[in-house]
């Protein structure tokens, strides 16, 4: 505190037009202390004066980090990696030496995330940055919160140049866990490759940081503080989401289904972002019983818990659900609300199903797509189920890598209304990012649906009803994914090379096990909007009754590797649909471990999570 000392006095007697910090943007202990206490005249200047000082900006020399290569949802690493010495401050500014000036200088840009720790000090610096590199105004959520979809919705409505998010998804929080920033563009949807790229470009031979010397925000307060040209305007997380929410469904037909008193409903927030969203949506709005929240209330750790919306992870809502006396529907979101899990009374419906079942009766029950869907896309290793939907209901269909992003050129371009990937992630053209809520609002508006003018004590129409009716006409496509998390990289990369050698000896009519091999690729995508091209995006093996064996690398965890191994079979006998997915899938399953090797590469038994 000496040195600080010696500044300070040194500064009140001659005040500089510039200064040069070599202290942490991350603490920013030398700046901040300046801006809080010396008395210069541009710190007494109100929202309402009319008069604007001149904003101070900071150049703070900086050095590079390594591995600070964005995976396909932003960069995520240990919360004690982000705490080092400008480690996000050199991310942040390298997204601006990133962009065109023109996407940011003078501009507007939004910020939020998911409450997790550590959000309210990165908060700070990402307003500092923003302010010292010349945007003009910065929104940003009371107490840092605005979900994921959240800022999407804002991004569009406010006609915004792009947002932060802060969040590292379903990953645990905490001081011992996880952290991550992404950023998303002016439709609302991740930022593209192309930028990504030139960001961890940048990363490694970043020199200098702009950080404004303004002092500390109050997040906690709505409302609007000028500095100089540079304004911050701290909004509710919850108002333009639920607004948009009210133009996209029928709040009417879920309000009786929820007012009927022979539905019961439960959602667990799992004391992550969307707490924030569930009463003012679902008990405020539509009139559910308050006691429908479980985990309501967002925790910086979670409550200690993994927010992942899985049979795994959810295990509290999953032995409410599969219990005596169980509600009738039951959902849950993840940390920063862009993913979902639903269920029926002791019924499990996979992601891969529930996108292909909101498909199927989105016209009917979702007033947004009263003419119909424009068009249909999954992600390469979600089940075939919304295939079946977009041919019977004559929609041009895609299939694109895994990665919220691949769809928004689809969308922007007109050609996609409904899309989803089997990690639980589900949504529209609504926004630009998948949507935890939105496909919990999507259920109630089927159930809603079916059971429209059924009177109390006549048998509803639940969850699995609606399921069986699905596949007793689109057929039943049984699917399963393995994860394990935390690999070795080396022996998972190990793994994924051997794999390839094997594609590239295989050829059509190979025999796997009692499985005879259609096609074997590394798939690859080629964008029909802007012709950009994705590869090396997941390893299939498609064989000739239609089966599929799909292994990843996971981007999206903060520590190793986490492969992903994925497993389907259509069956179009509707006397085997109820049978479970583990018994219906082990001899594909089997196949896929020995094809593999993973436990001979990963000494790995037995997976994390199995969905």
């Amino acid at each position: 505190m000496a040195s600080v000392a010696l500044r300070l006095n040194s500064l009140l007697q001659s005040p500089p037009q510039h200064v040069i910090s070599t202290r942490s943007p991350l603490l920013a202990r030398d700046h901040l202390l300046l801006s809080r206490r010396a008395p210069f005249p541009r710190l007494l200047v109100r929202a309402s004066s009319s008069a604007s000082p001149i904003l101070k900006v900071e150049s703070i020399p900086t050095k590079p980090y390594e591995g600070q290569k964005t995976g396909t949802s932003g960069l995520r690493k240990k919360v004690k990696v982000f705490q080092q010495e400008n480690y996000l401050a050199n991310w942040i500014q390298s997204l601006f030496n990133s962009l065109p000036p023109e996407d940011y200088k003078g501009g507007l840009l939004v910020l939020g995330g998911d409450g997790r720790f550590f959000n309210k000090e990165a908060a700070e610096i990402i307003i500092k940055i923003a302010a010292g590199n010349g945007v003009g105004k910065i929104l940003v959520g009371r107490d840092g919160i605005l979900s994921t979809p959240a800022v999407s919705a804002v991004i569009r409505k406010r006609k915004a140049n792009g947002g932060f998010i802060m969040s590292a998804s379903h990953n645990p929080g905490g001081p011992d866990y996880d952290w991550g920033i992404k950023f998303n563009y002016s439709s609302g949807q991740p930022a593209p490759e192309s930028i990504t790229d030139q960001i961890y470009g940048n990363t490694l031979s970043i020199s200098e940081i702009k950080m404004a010397d303004i002092p500390d925000v109050d997040l906690s307060s709505l409302g609007t503080k000028e500095y100089g040209s540079f304004t911050v305007e701290v909004v509710d997380p919850v108002s333009d989401y639920l607004e948009l929410m009210e133009t996209v469904f029928d709040f009417q037909l879920i309000k009786d289904l929820l007012s009927r008193p022979d539905f019961r409903f439960i959602f667990d927030a799992m004391h992550a972002v969307t707490g924030a969203y569930a009463k003012p949506i679902f008990v405020d709005q539509l009139g559910a019983n308050p006691s429908c929240i479980m985990n309501g209330v967002p925790l910086e750790d979670f409550g200690h818990g993994h927010p992942d919306p899985n049979l795994t992870y959810a295990k509290e809502l999953v032995q409410i659900m599969y219990g005596s006396n169980a509600p009738d529907l039951g959902a849950a979101s993840d940390g920063d609300g862009d993913r979902n899990m639903i269920l029926g009374k002791g019924f499990f419906i996979t992601p891969s199903d529930s996108v292909a079942i909101i498909a199927a009766n989105a016209q009917a029950a979702i007033p947004y797509f009263k003419s119909g869907p424009k068009g249909l896309a999954r992600s390469m290793p979600t089940s075939g189920a919304l295939d079946r939907v977009a041919s019977r209901l004559q929609l041009p269909f895609f299939e694109v890598p895994t990665g919220w992003k691949f769809f928004g050129n689809l969308m922007d371009d007109g050609k996609l209304s409904i899309c989803g990937e089997e990690s639980f992630g589900t949504g529209s053209d609504h926004i630009r990012e998948k949507d935890g809520i939105w496909a919990v609002l999507a259920w109630l508006s089927i159930i809603g649906e079916k059971n429209k003018g059924r009177k109390v004590g006549e048998k509803l129409v639940s969850v699995e009803d609606v399921a069986m009716e699905h596949w007793s006409t689109f057929g039943r496509n049984f699917f399963s994914r393995y994860d394990y998390e935390e690999c070795d990289s080396s022996k998972a990369n190990q793994m994924i090379e051997y794999l390839r050698d094997l594609i590239s000896r295989s050829k059509p009519g190979d025999a796997f096990g009692n499985y005879t091999l259609k096609f074997a690729d590394d798939f690859a995508y080629t964008d029909p909007v802007d012709g950009s091209v994705a590869t090396k995006q997941g390893l299939r093996f498609v064989f000739a009754d239609g089966s599929r064996i799909i292994y990843r690398l996971s981007g999206t965890g903060s520590a190793g590797a986490t492969i992903r191994m994925y497993i389907e079979q259509f069956e179009p006998d509707a006397s085997k649909h109820k049978v479970d997915a583990q018994v219906a899938l082990k001899p594909l399953i089997e196949l896929a471990l020995s094809i593999s090797k993973l436990e001979q590469f990963t000494g790995r038994q037995k997976p994390t999570v199995i969905t």
